[in-house]
């Protein structure tokens, strides 16, 4: 059956096309020399992409909330609104690190319910909806089947690697991998190609709504640093925090976590 979500699919894929012809226009790595002489490509960048992504995505009567963007609180009137980063990895693009994308999720009732991640330095795309699983490079993906922590592959955050707070898993029996771009990091996950990511600090939902739209499309399981469904569209995108990872190390994934979550008080 097709998707009922057909025409997001072609219109996320069309706004990331759109995108590539943008990167094209710069060179990761040599952007820390055009600071030093006073160009700012990363605004540049920021601003063209998100350009492009308006254009290709939105309709009459749909909401949007862009990294690049000033929020419009009409969009919390809106049932369909748009979560876009258009360069999520902004230290890693700036230095040629090859971990950064654009970052392109669609939100229904307040329900992640696709996505598409593109990443120009590697080449990559994924897209999906949760009726029609994910597609990575043209081919039909699912997440991780793995059935234990054990020999597991998380990706971390390069930066709260840095700041030591992944110092408490350290001798956990799985491997953690530092890497730029929590949406690439989500895509990465949706395809198999990584068993775990989590953030066990705040993040704002156009970094996480499009990578968590793929997970789940794949089949995967993603969840709140509260272990409640992911909402979007929210009048403050802050959350805190999103673990996700393949369906059979959920439980696991918990209770390693479980002592470093900071859950919310439940109103009983």
């Amino acid at each position: 059956m097709p998707s009922k979500y057909a025409d997001i699919l072609q219109r996320i894929h069309s706004a990331l096309e759109a995108s590539r012809a943008v990167f094209s226009r710069f060179t990761p790595g040599a952007i820390e020399t055009e600071y030093k002489i006073g160009h700012d490509p990363v605004t540049e960048a920021d601003r063209a992409l998100d350009a492009v992504l308006r254009k290709e995505l939105l309709r009459e009567g749909e909401g949007w909330l862009s990294e690049e963007s000033v929020d419009d609180p009409i969009r919390l009137q809106r049932s369909r609104v748009w979560v876009v980063d258009p360069l999520d990895g902004t230290r890693e693009f700036v230095k040629g690190i090859p971990e950064f994308c654009v970052s392109i999720g669609f939100v229904e009732n307040g329900r992640p319910v696709a996505g598409g991640i593109y990443n120009p330095a590697t080449d990559e795309t994924f897209l999906g909806s949760i009726d029609s699983s994910v597609i990575y490079n043209g081919n039909p993906s699912q997440p991780s089947q793995r059935t234990s922590l054990q020999g597991a592959l998380v990706l971390a955050s390069r930066s709260e690697v840095k700041r030591g707070e992944w110092k408490v898993f350290e001798n956990a029996p799985f491997t953690i991998r530092p890497m730029g771009s929590v949406a690439y990091k989500l895509a990465l996950v949706s395809a198999g190609l990584a068993d775990i990511t989590f953030t066990l600090t705040p993040k704002n939902e156009w970094d996480v709504v499009a990578g968590a739209a793929l997970v789940q499309s794949a089949g995967g399981f993603v969840t709140t640093l509260e272990k409640t469904e992911l909402t979007a569209n929210r009048r403050d995108p802050l959350l805190s925090g999103l673990l996700a990872c393949g369906p059979f190390l959920k439980d696991e994934l918990l209770a390693l976590v479980e002592p470093h979550l900071r859950v919310a008080e439940q109103t009983r």
